[in-house]
């Protein structure tokens, strides 16, 4: 995910009060609203101006913001799982600002929508929602039910808040940061203008056993020292369901162990591998006959784990 300075954006700063943040959002909005900019980029400076003040106005995403940190403006940056379900709430919410006020006193007070070139059309908003998956839906493909509110526009450019829900369908094999587009799920257009864009930014729960970085998942493997010692056949938990896995004698904790075509499946074709990180456990408590067989065993190995440390004294 691309870091957006969303301080530097309102040209604000990192500790104004949120009265300054919505006089400079205000600003932002007169001065690069479609309707009325003559900037090339005017819509997408609107955009931004827009996503930074639905974040810092609210005190709760605000703070959810200042926790990721400050980079570097279009850097890539790897934000917490869960990040995306408690701060992509996606409603955008302009109920306390009056957009009529905003608007209505640019070129002669003539409706938002004939601010500039009479009834011409004008595009839907586009919106932004945080979608929190877990791997199995990632691995599967699941639908979200989506209850957002959305602000609508009247013919004087006033906005009020209607509910918007429907159901979305999440394909198999997205990834962790992706960013989903449902075109004709936005704003509404305006004069004929087409409707905007719903972007779904998909987030992976965490899970108990698995990690994913991209389409491979990560799992640790625990294995008594007898079974990395020996060699075993272990089953092992993939989405796909469990499979058997061949542990060769002589195995060493942390020792990753690769399961071809196992991971999350790839949007056109293939899939990811699942890698099992071994990890030795030992029984925290011992009956006496499992005692003796651990005393008699350390009577006679001649095994060192610890032989590639310096002898005691020595340089």
């Amino acid at each position: 995910m691309k870091y957006k300075d969303y301080y530097e954006i309102l040209g604000v700063k990192r500790d104004a009060s949120a009265d300054e943040i919505k006089k400079a959002y205000r600003r932002l909005a007169k001065q690069y609203h479609p309707d009325v900019s003559k900037d090339p980029k005017g819509e997408e400076k609107f955009k931004d101006a827009s996503e930074a003040y639905k974040t810092l106005k609210d005190a709760q995403t605000r703070s959810a913001y200042d926790r990721l940190g400050k980079h570097r403006p279009g850097e890539e940056f790897q934000p917490p799982p869960n990040w995306g379900g408690q701060f992509g709430g996606g409603q955008f919410s302009f109920d306390d600002i009056d957009l009529s006020d905003l608007f209505g006193g640019l070129r002669g007070g003539r409706p938002r929508h004939g601010a500039r070139g009479g009834n011409r059309p004008v595009a839907g908003e586009d919106f932004e929602v945080g979608a929190p998956i877990s791997i199995e839906d990632a691995y599967r493909g699941t639908e979200l039910e989506l209850k957002l509110s959305v602000p609508e526009y009247d013919s004087q450019g006033r906005a009020q808040q209607v509910p918007l829900a429907f159901t979305a369908r999440i394909p198999k094999g997205v990834t962790d940061g992706e960013r989903l587009r449902l075109p004709d799920k936005g704003g509404k257009g305006r004069n004929g203008g087409p409707n905007g864009s719903l972007y779904l930014n998909i987030a992976l729960k965490p899970h108990a056993l698995y990690r994913a970085s991209g389409h491979d998942l990560y799992l640790d493997l625990p294995l008594a020292a007898w079974e990395a010692a020996l060699g075993a056949t272990v089953e092992v938990p993939t989405p796909g369901g469990p499979v058997r896995l061949k542990v060769p004698p002589g195995t060493s904790s942390g020792q990753k162990m690769r399961l071809a075509r196992r991971g999350l499946p790839r949007r056109k074709e293939g899939e990811g591998d699942l890698f099992a990180t071994v990890q030795i456990v030992v029984p925290t408590s011992l009956n006496e006959r499992e005692k003796s067989l651990f005393e008699s065993l350390a009577e006679s190995s001649t095994f060192n784990p610890r032989a590639a440390f310096p002898l005691q004294g020595g340089t």
